[in-house]
């Protein structure tokens, strides 16, 4: 921290009882960019950081994008004011809301910008997975959505600079619930859309666990605590719409489902609406047409690469989950490799679906997909790539249900078919912060993982 020098060359000086006052000091130009300045920048929609977005594929989730639309109403708000979109991992919800906001901010025939603010959460980003700045992030788009409101939050900057430092429910009282009120009659005004994506990647209350088993029941409180500000500001009828999309975590879910929310709520299952392989079709057909533009003539063909018969096979193996197809789609576009070859491999992969997926995890088919990616690459490479997969087995292990069983019979189905990726994963669960370490003897299920996967090998051994 740098000192300030307020009697610069004094010689022979001398204060008694004299008290220096250091508070922050805010001019009326400063204010807005003081709010800047302590605002999470990159949890914007169209922040850099975020660059390229993730958007929904043209032509795919329509059906989402139009039930979204239609609740909000732009200038008829809805009845319920909060809608709740949820779905599993890799079922493209912050590419929902980032087409919501990208389709909501281009519509011309409205006087007036119906995205107010958003906020995407990101675990893995210490300016978004905290809820330490978003009210202030909220504050600070409002006042350039809401040009009529920035005066009001600009002087309640100027009044009090040290609000960015209070409490969030007292920063959601001075820098929005009172600047609204200051306006006098809302029923006029346009109401305006808050997007919050990504709930359940708030994992950081800002406050260190000193013991790491308190940090689920921190990513709980901390998570419910963001539900309780979206609903206050509600309780205060002001023009704001609020989507929020986020895993259906057991404590979110049953949040939003008390008494306090369930009126006030429409919920939107993504797993439910819509028609999954119509949509990852159009993405296969659309992508792989990309791919075979760049591609030379294939003088054994009589048919155009990809084909028909190939597409269908393809659409097949995703089972309808986006992620499998942009996994594949991303794996085989490789300038430097052979994109036919590098799909044939993965089509023609020896993973049996009907009869592995029986008893199987619902991310199966992506352990197999790893798998097959991972068995050509050179060992000196495998470090980076498996962090994509350790991802998804990390979200797939978090998100199994509280039961001792199911962690294992996961864990063992990784040992058998990648030790280095259980090792790592191992390593990386045992060390985080994870809901995994709520889970009964939880210290115990890799060694009991193992000791399965042994067991099965000199099974198999002996009978062979």
């Amino acid at each position: 921290m740098s000192s300030v020098s307020y009697f610069n060359n004094a010689r022979n000086f001398e204060a008694n009882n004299t008290t220096f006052n250091l508070s922050t000091y805010v001019s009326d130009g400063d204010a807005r960019q003081y709010l800047h300045k302590h605002s999470a920048t990159s949890a914007m929609h169209d922040s850099e950081e975020r660059y390229p977005p993730p958007l929904c594929h043209e032509g795919t989730r329509e059906v989402v994008i139009c039930r979204i639309e239609g609740w909000y109403g732009f200038e008829i708000p809805p009845e319920k004011k909060i809608m709740w979109v949820h779905g599993p991992a890799g079922y493209g919800k912050t590419a929902v809301a980032g087409t919501v906001s990208k389709k909501m901010e281009s519509r011309t025939d409205l006087e007036f910008n119906p995205v107010g603010a958003t906020f995407f959460f990101w675990r893995s980003s210490p300016e978004r997975n905290s809820p330490a700045r978003f009210i202030i992030t909220l504050a600070y788009q409002f006042t350039m959505s809401i040009p009529e409101l920035a005066p009001h939050i600009e002087a309640a900057v100027k009044q009090n600079p040290m609000v960015l430092n209070k409490a969030l429910e007292v920063q959601l009282t001075k820098l929005i619930i009172e600047p609204f009120k200051s306006l006098g009659e809302l029923d006029d005004m346009p109401h305006r859309l808050v997007i919050v994506d990504g709930l359940d990647e708030c994992i950081n209350s800002d406050q260190q666990s000193r013991v790491e088993k308190q940090y689920a029941e921190d990513q709980e409180r901390v998570q419910v605590r963001v539900l309780e500000l979206i609903r206050t500001l509600h309780s205060h009828n002001l023009p704001l719409c609020f989507l929020i999309l986020s895993r259906p975590e057991p404590w979110i879910k049953r949040h939003i489902e008390s008494r306090s929310f369930q009126f006030i709520t429409d919920t939107l299952d993504l797993y439910q609406v819509g028609d999954h392989l119509e949509d990852v079709e159009k993405f296969v057909r659309d992508e792989l047409a990309r791919i075979a533009e760049s591609l030379g003539p294939q003088p054994d063909d009589d048919e155009e690469w990809p084909g028909r018969a190939l597409v269908e096979r393809f659409v097949w193996k995703t089972d309808g989950h986006m992620l499998y197809a942009a996994t594949v789609i991303r794996h085989i576009d490789d300038p430097y490799d052979d994109p036919l070859r590098r799909l044939q491999d993965i089509l023609n992969g020896g993973f049996n679906s009907t009869q592995d997926l029986t008893h199987s995890t619902p991310f199966s088919s992506l352990h197999e997909l790893y798998r097959q990616i991972l068995r050509p690459c050179p060992q000196a490479n495998r470090a980076t790539m498996v962090e994509e997969p350790l991802d998804r087995y990390m979200v797939e292990i978090e998100y199994c249900p509280p039961a001792y069983n199911n962690v294992v019979q996961a864990l063992r189905g990784l040992l058998e078919k990648h030790e280095e990726l259980f090792e790592e994963l191992e390593r990386r669960l045992v060390q985080s912060s994870s809901r995994f370490q709520r889970l009964p003897a939880a210290e115990n299920v890799f060694k009991i993982a193992r000791q399965g996967a042994k067991e099965k090998s000199t099974h198999y051994t002996y009978r062979n």
